[in-house]
């Protein structure tokens, strides 16, 4: 991994932001969740509060902490990857740093810069990809360079998408490829690895681990990829507890793109592939030895957007454009509903009681997080759109293919 060109001069900013429980800090915002307090700012294409150009392509999505807007991209022709930061009030452009980087195969949904950072308010962490191989780095929030740690080449049809979650002064990495699997923690300060477990690989899988949190329990790191579901000791990365994935004789394994959800007190796994195939299970977490209650080996389950979970409800929109819902404790599915008829690959956002769904061709969908369907209403963003949304402090920010849009009030 080359070293990190600067670009621009930094703005003055303070030396650390406090995080703010209003902030969307990593990929699907507060621990990866996808839920926010509402309400849902009106979308308008015609009337955003702001629309900035991003320079290049990429479809990381964007995080907003302390009053701004992270998010990566590459040039048009592959050269440079590119970490930006802009005003969340405004959209003006604050600082870019870049790293040089090449062109290089990816799946055609992919892009040279997929991976979206994470802030825990006073360093913002990035995982970037030069074509080859994929590095992690940290920078202070007026973008200045700390550390950096290479993680190694990438092996993969698809290329690699992965993003970083910090937890507590530690930085969690999935590292998955077709040649092997393992999960990293990072002092959050200084870079310095603290411990490395390794996972059995088989397909590249592009889950952000997550920490749960059961009452009189200590917290853990879970992480879902293709061979198991494991739970792990966040300062040591002991094994808590495991749930391998048996695919059976014959049959494809598949994928993890999107991260497990924890909803009814199961935690919930999601996987498929390009050619239509789904499977997903949800995995009692409380036993001596973690078991499943059930699984969905076909329907409308998501492969890329992740799922949403609202008490004892999972809500999802399926990459063909059906979305649904069900209970989280037995699977049951309460209703499924075509949404959109064109697909989808940005993960769906739950704002106070409205679930947002944004097509690839940029329309707009939102539906009533109940038992039974409501369609709200309609809008569209003008733009494809392939990230997944943020909302923070009541201000809803959407990655088009060129700009970024910010909808709200002033």
């Amino acid at each position: 991994m080359r070293r990190p060109l600067f670009l621009s001069a930094a703005l003055t900013l303070a030396l650390a932001l406090a995080l703010s429980g209003a902030d969307w800090p990593r990929f699907r915002g507060p621990n990866g969740t996808g839920v926010a307090a509402g309400p849902l700012p009106a979308i308008d294409a015609k009337a955003p509060l702001w629309k900035t150009a991003l320079p290049g392509r990429g479809v990381s999505s964007p995080i907003v902490v302390g009053g701004k807007v992270f998010v990566q991209s590459a040039s048009d022709d592959g050269a440079k990857r590119q970490l930006v930061c802009l005003d969340a009030a405004t959209g003006a452009a604050e600082w870019t740093k870049e790293l040089d980087g090449k062109t290089a195969k990816r799946h055609a949904k992919n892009s040279l810069a997929s991976g979206t950072p994470a802030c825990d308010g006073e360093r913002v962490y990035v995982i970037s990809w030069d074509g080859a191989a994929i590095g992690l780095l940290a920078y202070d929030v007026a973008g200045k360079e700390l550390w950096s740690q290479s993680l190694g080449g990438f092996v993969s049809q698809h290329g690699p998408g992965h993003s970083p979650a910090v937890y507590d002064g530690v930085v969690y990495v999935n590292v998955d490829d077709d040649r092997g699997a393992v999960l990293k923690a990072f002092d959050a300060k200084t870079g310095t690895a603290k411990w490395v477990a390794e996972r059995k690989p088989q397909r590249a899988s592009y889950s952000t681990p997550f920490l749960l949190e059961r009452p009189g329990k200590p917290a853990e790191i879970v992480l879902g990829t293709t061979t198991e579901v494991t739970a792990y000791d966040p300062a040591k990365g002991t094994v808590v507890w495991s749930y391998p994935i048996a695919w059976p004789a014959g049959e494809m394994p598949l994928r993890v793109v999107g991260s497990p959800v924890y909803a009814g007190g199961l935690v919930v796994l999601y996987t498929g592939d390009g050619g239509g195939s789904r499977y997903a299970v949800g995995i009692d977490p409380e036993g001596k030895t973690p078991a499943k209650v059930w699984e969905v080996k076909k329907g409308p389950t998501p492969y890329v957007p992740a799922m949403l979970a609202r008490g004892d409800l999972l809500f999802w929109i399926a990459d063909n454009g059906i979305a649904c819902c069900a209970e989280a404790k037995t699977g049951k599915l309460l209703w499924q509903e075509r949404v959109s008829s064109k697909e989808v690959t940005a993960s769906p956002i739950l704002v106070g009681d409205e679930i947002l769904v944004i097509a690839e061709p940029g329309a707009v969908y939102v539906l009533k997080a109940g038992r039974e369907y409501e369609l709200v209403r309609r809008a569209d963003i003008g733009q494809r759109v392939s990230a997944s949304p943020a909302l923070a402090d009541g201000k809803l920010y959407v990655r088009g293919e060129t700009h970024l849009f910010c909808f709200g009030k002033k």
